[in-house]
């Protein structure tokens, strides 16, 4: 017992080391995002509201194709592990590829969002508006798609400490450039929610022109970008393989919380507000967790690599310690100051303030209720795929989710008339239940590869 603790503690500090940079680049990545929703509501309720829907219909979209990028990781970690950098350039190289083919199919679904958008039953005015920011926001799915197979191939190699100060660099020139377009500061025009779309694209083309000029400096000999053009069929099926389960499984995740605010738009615009603020409140905390569970990943692929099964269990063991623990502090900080954290969105002036913010208040205490289950799913969902193990989980995931998060939501809101109380519980009914499916798939199946 004294050796397995020993050795959980041991590995608890190299997923610490490892994810914490991580984390902070993706705590920073969401503060560009929240800085946009920060902005927009001191802007107008219509545009905060119009965003709240439009990026999470461009997130939707951006995270099924992100699937590629994310198997890029595993199999890095793996090759790395094994000592074959031929494999991570490989993988690497046919992922940048998926990226751009994907981004082909994912262009007319945002260009004409607006007829999307009221066809999921959101009025004229909040589709006309996430329509002028999805037309903008469109062309950073690339530069997004690309930035993010290059921290997996970063992530994989354990170079994850160059993601952080770039990301933190986007913070603020977010926020600069956020501040001119939206308000028409500085010299520029107001453009309002266009504003916020623009300095997304240009905060996703900045990051993706810093981390290809550093994986060439830092790493010239994996040779990422020579003869880039030159197609490796069996690498990219079997990143394509492993791909779409991860991509369709994040697509599924996604739609969920996508459903909610749809669900909630049906309630009301104060509440899809009140929603939206919420969501953002809980996601800037599940940062923490995204982040170390790419760590997980890295960690579980490398003990894949090497065929060796302790060391994995070991992984899944730390992995869900430091979940827990973090879940304990969020759940406190939640209960302690929900009021100030739902008030930071809104306009000190503005006449609904008061109504969104009590709405707020319910929904941020509710979230504390699922932060140990979605914390829980992604920490097996992570270690699975560090084990190369995606179509199973994808089937699982979904029809938690969908089959029963889904449906829960709707039952409790609109039939048992809870409104968004009930529907926030029937997000903890899924995330739950796809915490304790995907554990026992990583527990009792897929942990055992000893020799």
């Amino acid at each position: 017992m004294t050796a397995i603790s020993h050795s959980v503690r041991t590995e608890t500090r190299s997923l610490l080391g490892l994810g914490l940079p991580l984390v902070g680049s993706f705590v920073a990545g969401f503060l560009i995002h929240m800085t946009d929703t920060v902005m927009l509501g001191w802007y107008s309720i219509l545009s905060l509201a119009a965003a709240t829907i439009a990026t999470s219909t461009w997130f939707i979209l951006f995270i099924m194709g992100a699937g590629f990028a994310h198997a890029v990781m595993p199999l890095v970690a793996a090759a790395e592990a094994e000592g074959d950098t031929t494999q991570a350039r490989r993988a690497t190289r046919m992922g940048l590829w998926l990226s751009v083919a994907y981004f082909a199919l994912a262009f007319p679904p945002l260009w004409w969002s607006e007829a999307v958008l009221l066809w999921l039953g959101q009025t004229a005015e909040v589709a006309a508006e996430g329509q002028k920011y999805l037309r903008i926001a469109v062309f950073g799915m690339v530069p997004a798609l690309l930035a993010q197979v290059l921290r997996s191939y970063l992530s994989g190699l354990q170079l994850t400490g160059v993601q952080l100060w770039v990301t933190v660099s986007g913070v603020f020139l977010n926020a600069v450039v956020n501040y001119a377009l939206i308000f028409g500061n500085l010299g520029a025009p107001e453009l309002g929610i266009e504003g916020a779309a623009i300095a997304s694209v240009l905060i996703q083309c900045f990051t993706l022109i810093v981390l290809a000029i550093y994986a060439q400096i830092k790493l010239p000999d994996y040779a990422l970008f020579q003869r880039i053009w030159r197609p490796d069929w069996q690498a990219l099926w079997r990143l394509f393989v492993l791909g779409v389960p991860i991509g369709l499984t994040s697509l599924a995740e996604g739609g969920l919380f996508n459903a909610s605010a749809i669900m909630m738009g049906w309630i009301g615009e104060k509440e899809l507000a009140a929603h939206g603020i919420a969501l953002q409140v809980t996601a800037l905390t599940f940062m923490f967790h995204v982040g170390m569970s790419q760590a997980a990943t890295i960690r579980a692929g490398g003990a894949f690599g090497r065929r060796d099964e302790a060391a994995l269990r070991t992984v899944g063991k730390a992995a869900h310690l430091i979940a827990f623990t973090f879940g304990v502090a969020v759940v406190v900080i939640f209960v302690a100051i929900p009021g100030p954290l739902a008030g930071a969105f809104l306009d000190p002036t503005d006449p609904a303030r008061d109504a969104i913010i009590e709405i707020g208040i319910v929904l941020i205490l509710l979230s504390a209720l699922f932060q140990f289950v979605d914390s829980g799913q992604i920490v097996a969902l992570s270690l699975l795929r560090g084990v190369q193990d995606t179509n199973v989980p994808m089937w699982l995931a979904t029809l938690s989710y969908w089959v029963i998060g889904v449906p829960a939501s709707y039952i409790m809101a609109f039939v048992l008339g809870w409104e968004e109380v009930g529907l926030w519980l029937g997000l903890t009914v899924g995330l739950g239940c796809a915490a304790i499916s995907l554990s026992a798939r990583f527990w009792l199946h897929t942990v055992r590869i000893a020799r």
